[in-house]
């Protein structure tokens, strides 16, 4: 662990061919449980400032599929115990900082999302608030990048998870699946695959009307612009269903901004 006296200098950039194989070698799932839980904190502070760390002399990029195959997918798989637990977070941690850290291109993360989609829907039903809440952002990501390619299949598959995180235990949870979620809307902008989704998206309008009148006032107003994103895309529609709820609502201020917005918008395009 000498790397971590260092972690902010260029030297496990210098000996990167040696750090990933060891991280290949001892990140195995039948490798000593400690050992992987400290190598992926390790990991994780280093991707926080990776052009300072591994990527410091410009070659971690071409580690980026072992990173992904090798590396972080056999440690996703599910596994029942605490210890693996914890270990599917670290690994859900690294991804975040990956992902955050700036240095993969849009085609990059398309690569990762088509490897690593399923795992991280999955780590949005984790126990651990930190799982959950790394891979709302990581799936928003995926949306905001490369989205726009995603068939309507997958985004039909995809969006019910998000959806169940605006009933998280977390605030932070929520909010994060609530941006998720307006990411979600951006995919369907101008894509064919709005014309075989108008069920689903009545469906999530619906959804998420009943989080419009939520307890929490930052959730609310979060909600508010998810649905005015959402609103582009069948107006008439979420028209109808919110003429449907907003007597029922405690305060019909929010449906009355989002008639407002709706409203505008049109008036806007005439």
């Amino acid at each position: 662990y000498h790397f971590k006296k260092k972690e902010k200098s260029p030297v496990v950039g210098e000996a990167l061919h040696d750090f990933i194989l060891i991280l290949k070698t001892c990140l195995q799932p039948n490798k000593d449980s400690q050992l992987r839980l400290k190598l992926f904190a390790l990991l994780s502070q280093l991707l926080q400032k990776a052009n300072e760390t591994v990527n410091s002399q410009g070659q971690f990029l071409s580690y980026l599929e072992t990173m992904i195959k090798d590396i972080l997918a056999p440690n996703l798989q599910w596994h029942a115990g605490r210890t693996a637990a914890a270990i599917r977070t670290t690994a859900v941690s690294c991804l975040w900082a990956l992902i955050h850290c700036e240095i993969l291109s849009p085609k990059e993360i398309s690569e990762v999302e088509g490897l690593l989609m399923p795992q991280i829907i999955a780590s949005m039903d984790e126990d651990s608030k930190i799982a959950r809440l790394m891979a709302c952002r990581i799936v928003g990501v995926f949306y905001k990048v490369c989205g726009r390619q995603f068939d309507s299949d997958k985004l039909i598959k995809t969006y019910p998870e998000v959806l169940k995180r605006l009933d998280d235990t977390s605030a932070d949870v929520r909010l994060a699946a609530a941006h998720t979620l307006a990411n979600w809307f951006k995919c369907l902008k101008d894509n064919d695959a709005k014309c075989y989704m108008q069920n689903n998206i009545r469906y999530l309008y619906q959804e998420l009307l009943v989080h419009l009148d939520d307890q929490d006032q930052t959730l609310q107003n979060a909600v508010l612009e998810v649905l005015k994103e959402g609103s582009i895309l069948y107006p008439e529609v979420l028209v109808r269903e919110i003429e449907e709820v907003v007597e029922k609502h405690r305060t019909p201020v929010y449906c009355n901004q989002l008639l407002h917005h709706i409203q505008s918008s049109k008036e806007a395009v005439l």
